[in-house]
Parts: structure tokens; sequence; C-alpha cells
């Protein structure tokens, strides 16, 4: 009779444990919906007419808090997408500029400051290079050095990871691209 209660304890026990294994999803699963809503609580859009008097020649608005950039074509339809931004503030130049030209597979060479920075970078990457980082379509900005443009490392959308510019997913430019007109008026907060 000695045996029994400790069968049924070790029983319990195990009973017990086997319970709490099956829960512990369900509590992980709670917890990565908080890291969700977090994130998704930080996206917030903007109003092109509390920037600009008119749509002209189209509006790319681009939020460096967000990471989000707004695109709104002359009939006023808006798309949304995910950026990546500049690694730290000092990188980070805001205000008015537009669109002055538009490039598909664009070349690309490091800044002077970039190449002090990082003197084992090429001096120049062709297009279409898989290591170019410009991706496939880039739009040249009224401020010497600055782009929107394309990336081929994905990893680098909706983080602080570019040297000024801002950055889109490949499919994402490409659409902006072929909807942008030049002289399209782009404001980066």
């Amino acid at each position: 009779m000695s045996k029994t209660p400790k069968i049924a304890t070790r029983r319990q026990a195990i009973l017990a444990i086997s319970a709490s294994a099956l829960f512990a999803p369900s509590v992980l699963r709670a917890q990565e919906q908080t890291v969700v809503r977090r994130n998704i609580s930080s996206f917030r859009t903007h109003v092109w007419r509390d920037h600009f008097d008119k749509l002209g020649r189209g509006i790319i608005i681009s939020d460096t808090s967000s990471r989000v950039l707004q695109h709104w074509t002359t009939d006023g339809e808006m798309r949304v997408y995910p950026t990546s931004v500049p690694i730290s503030d000092e990188l980070t130049k805001r205000g008015y500029t537009k669109v002055v030209e538009k490039r598909k597979n664009p070349s690309w060479a490091p800044t002077p400051s970039m190449r002090e920075l990082n003197p084992e970078w090429p001096a120049y990457v062709p297009g279409g290079d898989p290591i170019n980082p410009l991706g496939t379509r880039a739009l040249y900005l009224s401020w010497q050095y600055y782009r929107i443009h394309g990336t081929h490392d994905t990893r680098k959308i909706g983080r602080r990871s570019s040297n000024g510019c801002i950055g889109l997913f490949n499919e994402d430019i490409e659409e902006v691209f072929e909807r942008a007109q030049i002289g399209t008026q782009v404001k980066l907060i």
C-alpha cells in the first residue's frame, strides 16, 4: 500500500508537466502578438495637403520615423510602401526636394565620405550587379547623393540601414518608378 501513493504522485507530476507544456505555445504566441501590435501602432500615414499646396506632378512623402513612403499620382491615387532609412540622424536629410532623374538598373559609386569610412568598398559598381546597393531602379533627387532606390538586400527594409537614401523592395521601387514623373514633389520628414 505504501507504493500506491508514490505512483499516484509521480503520475500527477507527469500530468502537470505535460499540461504546462501544452499551454506553453499559447503563452509564447501571446507574447509574439504583443510585439506585432507595437510595430503596427507605430505606423502612420500623412495627408499630402498638410505638406503641399497641390498635387502637381505627384507627391512622395517619406517618413523616416515610421519607415514608410507614400506616393500620390497626379490623379490623387495613393500607395504606401515600407522603407529603409538612414542609419543615423546625421545622415538623414529632411525637407523638400523633387525627382530630377529616373534610372533603370543604375550604377553606383560611393560618395567621398563613404569611401573615407569604408576604403575597402569598390569605387564603382555597374547597374544590374547583385552587389549594387541601388537595386533595380532609382529616383534621383535634387539633393546631391540622395536617392529613393531599390535594394537587393531585403533585410534592410524596415530598418535604419542606409547611408542617407530611402530604400524600397525592388518590386516596390519598380512600381513607384513607373508611376512617378520627373518633377514629382518629395518631402522627407
